[in-house]
């Protein structure tokens, strides 16, 4: 196990420095110059080069890259070109604020999703499978940033029950959370579904059946287990998705995280804000896959033993 562990972790080297290479060439082409937009319209010609010369970027790029690439391995990402503030100490006030809402919805997207979806692979086209099925595919269509408007305007311009914006508390986390989740439940809902419905098929559960064993014991320890394998990847995949997607639930519930923050430097073109957020969010990223394809090993034996 531990040498697939040192494995993946290797691999992860050459896929930040592609998702490196990728981001800064997209901000080197990117119109606008940083330089101008921090000394304002009104700043001389001369000033706004010397800045340039200043933040090394009147460089090529290759000399540009290189010299990013070098200050990062030195885990100097940089300052912001507004706040003049360390990167890293930017991007690490806002991270825990942009995992809790992961979090939280990875978490009602498990609770509402995976009932769900044993129970309308147990009950096939029922009423209720029907009505699920339904309700997830409107779940995965309407877009997010809208259903989080219209949570807005229900629960707190018309009821007043919980805060429109903010991330201060509890009662601040149930709206963007619950806005994120149920996409993401009706998402695991569906792969749960079909995952179930290929599983109860097979002949063990016929067997467990026929011994006798009782119909919940049967889902729930047989069918259940054998069928976590792509749940589980669909769960890590939209954990991920939840670090780099949750932008416009950010800038609709006005959170103080990353999302929304990358978002801002992109308007004000503050290019170590932009790097350093992608960078972080693609190793993080890394590291869900990883924990996955570990939970794999103690979900399914079989696949644990290839690691032996």
């Amino acid at each position: 196990m531990y040498k697939f562990v040192l494995k993946r972790l290797a691999m992860m080297l050459p896929v930040v420095l592609g998702v490196l290479f990728v981001i800064f060439t997209l901000t080197y082409l990117t119109p606008g110059d940083p330089a101008k937009i921090m000394l304002g319209e009104q700043a001389r010609d001369e000033d706004i080069q010397a800045l340039r010369k200043e933040m090394g970027l009147d460089n090529p790029f290759l000399v540009q890259f290189g010299n990013y690439i070098w200050k990062t391995v030195q885990l100097d990402f940089g300052v912001s070109y507004t706040t003049k503030r360390p990167v890293a100490k930017e991007i690490l006030d806002r991270f825990p604020t942009t995992m809790l809402l992961a979090g939280l919805s990875v978490i009602i997207a498990m609770a509402i999703g995976i009932p769900l979806g044993i129970v309308c692979s147990t009950k096939q086209y029922s009423i209720f499978d029907n009505l699920a099925t339904v309700l997830g595919l409107l779940g995965v269509s309407i877009p997010s940033f809208w259903l989080g408007m219209m949570f807005v305007i229900l629960f707190s311009v018309k009821l007043g029950w919980l805060p429109a914006s903010g991330f201060y508390g509890p009662t601040y986390w149930i709206l963007p959370a619950l806005t994120i989740g149920m996409w993401s439940a009706a998402i695991v809902m569906r792969m749960t579904r079909s995952s179930m419905l290929e599983v109860i098929r097979q002949d063990y559960i016929r067997t467990a059946r026929a011994k006798g064993q009782k119909e919940s014991t049967v889902i729930m320890r047989h069918a259940l287990k054998n069928a976590l394998i792509p749940v589980i990847t669909v769960v890590g995949l939209q954990f991920g998705n939840l670090l780099a997607g949750a932008i416009f639930i950010e800038s609709v519930f006005s959170i103080p995280g990353i999302g929304k923050y990358m978002v801002d430097s992109i308007k004000s073109r503050d290019y170590p804000i932009i790097q350093g957020g992608v960078m972080l969010i693609a190793i993080v990223f890394s590291f869900v896959n990883l924990l996955v394809d570990i939970l794999y090993a103690y979900v399914d034996p079989r696949i644990k033993s290839q690691y032996k």
